[in-house]
């Protein structure tokens, strides 16, 4: 019975310190004008800029420049096609290539198409026909919005000619298509209906979003601390010198707290507002947030212990935020990246998070079928808990 009592005791004892320190870490963060800004505008603010500036998702009707030196029906017909792909619109027709690259380098056309002379002279003597494209690669998308035309164009026009050619044989009908395309198939896009940029790339800066913001909200709360030299104003007297796992785990709670709706907001809401891919099931999702956002959370306590000054914290989110998306696998796949950065990607929460994310609200995936990287989160929830806690013994007033 005493064994029950004093385990009863203790356990109060142990939730009146975290919510002692919970309710002093919610003070500290609304007394801060700077760091609810970041917590709670940024959070919501940023999603909605990238989703407003992506919301169309392909480039359509960029306008390019023919330069048709044949002069033939077969060229004509190419042009016809072209000119009606959404892609491409054909807004010039110049006689010569240097006529076509002075518009280029007026930024007025955004590729060229060139028809040699001997255009149809070879496909009337089934030789190889050449035709030139040329792209604009300040941008990718404007690269793929042209090459994706043309390319649409080339494939109906490469089949257009061998039925032709077998029509001319005697072949016609159906037993000209087999011998055209023998192996019927299908373009099916998996995961992105519309093959967008937004469906790509916003899904990945949605988890990218709540993680900086964490890690530079907290940053600057610890900074400004140290700055102070009030390191532990929020934790209460009796804690100063010990129960490091206590002020730990209610400090947590006032980040966690705040974060779930917003995360509910920025991953459940936003994507279903600007058309995202969300097929995901709601528990897996939940499930997997979870430790994303506690790995986080001890993540950014523990660094925020050696941020020294205010300032530092943005520094180092803004030079960590290209380099976590890179990372994470979303923009360049890890298996492209040395071993090195793959496995220096694995110590932040982010490169997990993003690639969990995406597999279960864009793909379907559940739970069970991103288990490397939910287990991975809550292993650096463990690992960054301890850490976290051990380096509360690097603030000066926190030593005996």
């Amino acid at each position: 019975m005493k064994g029950i009592k004093k385990l009863h005791e203790d356990t109060l004892s142990a939730l009146h310190d975290i919510w002692d320190v919970y309710v002093g870490e919610v003070r500290r963060i609304f007394s801060d004008g700077g760091v609810v800004l970041i917590f709670v505008v940024a959070t919501l603010l940023y999603p909605l800029i990238f989703g407003a500036i992506y919301k169309n998702e392909l480039v359509r009707n960029l306008p390019v420049a023919v330069v048709d030196e044949s002069q033939s029906d077969d060229s004509r017909r190419f042009v016809k096609k072209l000119d009606a792909t959404p892609e491409v619109n054909v807004a010039y027709k110049c006689r010569t290539m240097a006529e076509a690259e002075r518009l280029m380098k007026d930024r007025d056309i955004n590729g060229i198409v060139y028809f040699p002379r001997d255009y149809t002279q070879r496909l009337a003597r089934h030789e190889t026909a050449r035709i030139g494209l040329f792209c604009d690669m300040s941008s990718f998308l404007y690269y793929r919005s042209v090459y994706t035309g043309a390319s649409a164009v080339l494939v109906d026009e490469m089949r257009q000619i061998q039925l032709d050619r077998y029509s001319l044989a005697g072949i016609t009908g159906e037993s000209a298509d087999e011998l055209v395309t023998p192996i019927p198939y299908e373009d099916v896009k998996l995961y992105s209906q519309s093959g967008g940029f937004t469906s790509f790339l916003v899904p990945a800066l949605l988890m990218l979003v709540l993680h900086q913001t964490l890690f530079l909200g907290i940053g600057i709360l610890g900074g400004t601390a140290q700055d102070a030299k009030r390191s532990l104003r929020a934790v209460p007297p009796r804690l100063r010198n010990r129960r490091r796992r206590r002020v730990t785990t209610g400090r947590a709670l006032a980040y966690l707290g705040i974060y779930i709706p917003l995360s509910a907001v920025v991953l459940l809401w936003l994507p279903r507002l600007f058309g995202l891919p969300h097929v995901g099931e709601l528990t897996d999702l939940v499930l997997f947030v979870l430790p994303f956002l506690l790995a986080t959370i001890f993540f950014s306590m523990t660094v925020s212990t050696f941020v020294r000054h205010r300032d530092s914290g943005i520094i180092c989110t803004i030079f960590f935020s290209v380099v976590l998306l890179f990372l994470s696998g979303a923009v360049w796949p890890q298996c492209n990246m040395p071993a090195f950065w793959r496995w220096f990607g694995y110590l932040f929460p982010s490169t997990h998070g993003i690639q969990g994310f995406i597999r279960i609200n864009s793909m379907g995936a559940h739970l069970s079928e991103v288990k490397f990287e939910y287990i991975m989160l809550w292993i650096q929830t463990g690992v960054y808990f301890l850490t976290s806690c051990a380096s509360l013994r690097f603030l000066k007033k926190y030593r005996r």
